[in-house]
């Protein structure tokens, strides 16, 4: 499997293309702010074709280039529908301060094609199998996609549900810190070690490695309280 990824915006949002090798179709994944040239430089170097957009959740870093990106290749958003209004309304998931910070205006629009997204679903796109999870806390719709087999290896994109390190914080608006406790507790933690974490932001991981260093984690499997206010990136 061929994964390409690179952060993107402000807010250093990770951006990924997956397909089944070099020359074939692709699914892009969360193309956030200034996406959409890295997107098209991506596709030529690797000769891909887009298939379809998913995104882990309706957060603007990491959807702002979904319109551009799909109705310029004619191609479907994936996308759960408790963050759909986000697409097109991207200041009710930030905060006041962001508000202010945007000046009250931050334009976006859904792509001319939009599918949505359901708990444990398989997307066939691309040649590949992708898995989807809701998992919501970070956001009411956040999903994570789960890829790959024992051979070729198990990789989960996290969007802002799991970091290295650290967790999606849950202050913003449709965050839900017991939410968050559920979706990490019956999601994450239940798959295996050697599952490669690729999150939303910041360096890959894997998931033994964040069930033995990753505060946010402790305790989990065994249901007792999470610690802190669950608040990471």
């Amino acid at each position: 499997m061929l994964v390409v990824g690179f952060p993107t915006g402000a807010l250093q949002a990770n951006c990924y293309l997956i397909a089944a090798g070099k020359g074939e179709a692709c699914v892009i994944v969360d193309p956030g702010q200034d996406a959409a040239e890295a997107v098209e430089e991506a596709v030529r170097e690797h000769d891909l074709s887009p298939v379809a957009v998913v995104l882990t959740h309706g957060h603007f870093d990491h959807c702002f280039a979904v319109a551009p990106v799909c109705d310029g290749n004619d191609i479907p958003a994936w996308v759960h529908p408790d963050d759909r209004e986000l697409l097109s309304d991207p200041l009710k998931g930030i905060s006041a301060e962001s508000r202010a910070f945007f000046g009250g205006n931050l334009e976006m629009r859904e792509p001319a094609e939009v599918r949505e997204l359901a708990d444990e679903a398989v997307l066939d796109l691309a040649g590949l199998h992708l898995v989807v999870d809701h998992t919501p806390g970070h956001t009411r719709g956040s999903v994570t996609f789960r890829s790959g087999t024992d051979e070729g290896g198990r990789l989960l994109f996290a969007g802002d549900t799991l970091f290295a390190g650290s967790i999606g914080r849950t202050d913003l608006p449709g965050g839900d810190i017991r939410q968050m406790a559920q979706s990490l507790r019956t999601k994450i933690l239940t798959l295996e070690d050697d599952t490669v974490v690729l999150p939303g932001h910041g360096p890959t991981t894997t998931i033994g490695r964040e069930r033995a260093t990753n505060p946010f984690l402790a305790g989990l499997a065994e249901g007792s309280t999470v610690p802190g206010p669950l608040r990471g990136l």
